[in-house]
């Protein structure tokens, strides 16, 4: 699934191509993808010009990224409406010529000027896409949005923010990570990434950190996703940039996917253990309270 590094990458891009582009129509190929409205034809029409007077129509005025959410603008001369995105596990939103052959897992196609257009392709058909009208607050369409716990991003993700999200938990720390009510577009890459780095290992229990492993934590979280950006997130299976580009950062990770590797710190194997149903990869030597210290120091 697209974390957020990779969501992150696509909103770059869809603000480098779309901005200020109208949208002049749109056909939904699997409807079940269409989370609101209910109608068909009243999502079409409601992104589209043919749903404002004079047939002047909405265009892009920015893309924003909340947690794995993506949420588009759109700004009409009279209103302001939005256009949320979640692309799940396999979803792709791909700029392209008109021309260009459709997909066979092509889900919805956003039409623009200049015989361009946004392709959203979704091969497991699990992700969601919703147009909000103006005048409703977007977290009561959206409502996956008002459970998201801060950002990391943002100026709320503080040490202290993170260790009441965790205090008395008696659960794994990679269980809690994936949980969106405590960390906002984390998921199962980047949490094994960040406990590696800040040398804590994923059966730990919450209950039991010290606030000086959450702080290493904290940092490694920001890190790591600052890291995948710059290299246009991770590309394991599905996951493509606006212009069909991999993501580059699978080949730096320190474990993830890496069973059996060789450590890139000390060179012992990594290892793969499933936790809740999800594979955790991490290495025995440096995710050990001996290990900690040197996880300080891990750049």
């Amino acid at each position: 699934m697209p974390e957020l590094p990779e969501v992150e990458t696509v909103r770059k891009g869809l603000n480098q191509l779309t901005l200020n582009q109208e949208i002049t129509g749109g056909d939904v190929l699997l409807n079940r993808t269409i989370a609101y409205p209910f109608s068909v034809g009243e999502f079409v029409d409601g992104i589209s010009k043919n749903a404002y007077p004079g047939g002047v129509g909405a265009a892009i005025a920015t893309w924003h990224r909340r947690g794995k959410y993506l949420l588009a603008e759109l700004s009409s001369p009279s209103s302001t409406s939005w256009l949320g995105v979640h692309l799940r596990m396999t979803g792709q939103l791909l700029w392209l010529h008109r021309d260009e052959p459709l997909h066979k897992h092509t889900r919805v196609r956003l039409f623009f000027g200049n015989q361009q257009e946004l392709r959203f392709v979704d091969q497991r058909t699990f992700g969601k896409i919703w147009w909000v009208p103006p005048g409703i607050p977007v977290e009561s369409i959206i409502t996956g949005l008002a459970k998201l716990a801060a950002d990391p991003f943002s100026p709320e993700f503080t040490v202290e923010y993170l260790a009441s999200k965790l205090k008395n938990r008696r659960r794994p720390i990679k269980t809690a990570l994936l949980d969106q009510s405590v960390v906002a577009g984390l998921g199962n890459i980047y949490a094994d990434e960040a406990l590696f780095k800040s040398g804590i290992l994923p059966e730990t229990l919450c209950i039991d950190l010290q606030l000086k492993q959450i702080e290493r934590l904290r940092t490694a979280i920001i890190q790591v996703l600052e890291t995948s950006i710059q290299a246009g997130g991770t590309t394991f299976s599905n996951f493509l940039s606006v212009q069909g580009v991999n993501g580059n950062y699978g080949g730096v990770a320190w474990v993830y996917n890496r069973a059996g590797e060789p450590c890139r710190v000390c060179g012992m194997p990594i290892q793969r253990i499933r936790l809740a149903g999800r594979s955790s990869h991490f290495c025995s030597e440096c995710q050990t309270l001996r290990g900690l210290e040197n996880g300080e120091r891990r750049d």
